[in-house]
């Protein structure tokens, strides 16, 4: 690989793949609210390690991010209320609008796993 990823970052990877597995079951378990809120904090917590602190308070704090970061904050709280199917439907538009920026960071990223890189390459348009 053409970089290093660190340890910390490599735990951040880790945490949010686990988020976004335990979301994916709640959602698969007819939204179960405790594995829902459980996915978010893994999720969260692997975005804060693996952006680092100032770069997530920036993410969510910049008032260009407004659009993506209110829905994602308020599909959260949502989860927490008991009204799970609205938050996961904020939660899903805020992350796409927050994270829209992020890719062709991704697909770089991609590119240098073995398996994965090979079927991004081959499905990516010219």
């Amino acid at each position: 690989m053409a970089y290093e990823i660190s340890e910390i970052k490599k735990a951040g990877i880790g945490l949010i793949g686990f988020g976004i597995f335990f979301s994916f079951l709640g959602i698969l378990l007819f939204f179960d609210r405790g594995l829902l809120a459980l996915g978010n904090i893994f999720w969260l917590a692997g975005v804060v390690l693996l952006l680092g602190w100032r770069s997530t308070l920036n993410l969510f704090t910049n008032r260009a991010n407004y659009k993506g970061s209110v829905p994602f904050l308020l599909g959260l709280f949502f989860i927490f209320v008991r009204w799970p199917i609205f938050g996961i439907i904020l939660e899903i538009y805020g992350c796409f609008v927050l994270f829209s920026g992020f890719g062709s960071s991704i697909k770089v990223f991609l590119y240098h796993i073995p398996f994965v890189g090979w079927i991004v390459q081959y499905l990516s348009p010219p």
